[in-house]
């Protein structure tokens, strides 16, 4: 974004785009509560109606055309359409076909799924391969997503920064806290702020040759949006690490990095999936800006170590050869 969008860019209150567009693909019926429940912050009042008559009686609602469910949720049927697409199916007759499979399940007594693959009764074993394998495809699908123009961009911006302020809340705040972490330890000036106040309170000091990063998930977190938005303000080079492109945190964002859109479950919702590939861009960051800094980097990580190692020796003052970090 230009500096002159900045100047004139408006507050960000509302999504970029409408309930209908860019949906997650369709979850397995299983996962179809979790999905309306990761989606409810976002979701119209009328739209929020009919996705909680199907979540609360799948079985009947499979059952009704179109019109018959815009009249039981006192919608229309575009807005039922809408629903559909939002929860990543092609069209409505997809979703009656998935409030059908789900019916099936809970009429056969079957063990209800923890994840997207796992159920209740799973053998540990196969709780570990199975989760194993997922972590897997959500690391490959979010380097296969990942714009390495806009990646490129903000290892620069991170690189050169006079200093960097770094957002987040609840999951999200320990990925900003474990960028904050490698920044410092090869010489950058992070701060990761959790505190909403302090976020605000920092961004307001922010200027031109500085980083403010957000990272949420959802896109739509207010305590992480309105520092980014000051820090847009002020000038400071801003960078969005989020999981939906289109999301509010989005428009006052110079740069976007987007993760993966994990498969959520009840037990695994998106604060605990997302994590992982937040965690890989925040890696392709650091190692980014460490070879861009190597002459400054490594003395600088040289240093932490050894400052470090009697604490992993239990022996005050005694360096190891090669002391890791936690």
């Amino acid at each position: 974004m230009s500096q002159n969008a900045k100047e004139t860019a408006s507050h960000p209150s509302a999504p970029a785009s409408g309930p209908g567009e860019s949906p997650a693909p369709a979850p397995p019926p299983h996962a179809l509560r979790a999905r309306i429940r990761s989606l409810a912050p976002s979701m119209t009042r009328s739209v929020q109606a009919v996705a909680d008559a199907v979540a609360a009686d799948p079985a009947a609602c499979s059952r009704l055309t179109v019109s018959a469910l815009a009249e039981r949720t006192g919608t229309s049927e575009a807005t039922v359409v809408r629903t559909a697409r939002l929860l990543g199916y092609p069209g409505y007759r997809d979703l009656r076909l998935a409030l059908a499979a789900l019916a099936a399940q809970q009429e056969s007594g079957a063990a209800p799924a923890v994840t997207v693959d796992i159920a209740v009764d799973d053998p540990l074993a196969d709780v570990v391969a199975k989760l194993a394998h997922e972590e897997a495809q959500t690391l490959t699908d979010t380097a296969a997503a990942l714009d390495l123009t806009q990646l490129a961009a903000a290892v620069t911006a991170l690189a050169t920064a006079r200093r960097i302020d770094i957002y987040g809340i609840g999951a999200s705040a320990l990925v900003g806290q474990d960028l904050a972490q490698k920044l410092l330890r090869i010489g950058l000036l992070a701060h990761a702020h959790s505190d909403p106040h302090l976020a605000v309170t920092g961004a307001v000091q922010l200027r031109p040759g500085d980083v403010a990063v957000a990272i949420t998930h959802s896109g739509t977190t207010g305590d992480v949006i309105e520092p980014l938005r000051v820090a847009f303000e002020r000038g400071a080079t801003t960078l969005a690490l989020t999981g939906r492109p289109n999301s509010p945190v989005t428009q006052c964002a110079d740069l976007v990095l987007a993760t993966s859109a994990a498969r959520e479950t009840q037990l695994r919702p998106a604060a605990m999936s997302s994590r992982t590939s937040q965690l890989l861009v925040v890696d392709c960051l650091f190692v980014g800006v460490a070879q861009q800094t190597y002459e400054t980097a490594a003395p600088a990580l040289a240093a932490s170590y050894e400052a470090l190692a009697h604490r992993h020796n239990g022996k005050p003052g005694a360096a190891r050869s090669s002391p890791a970090g936690d």
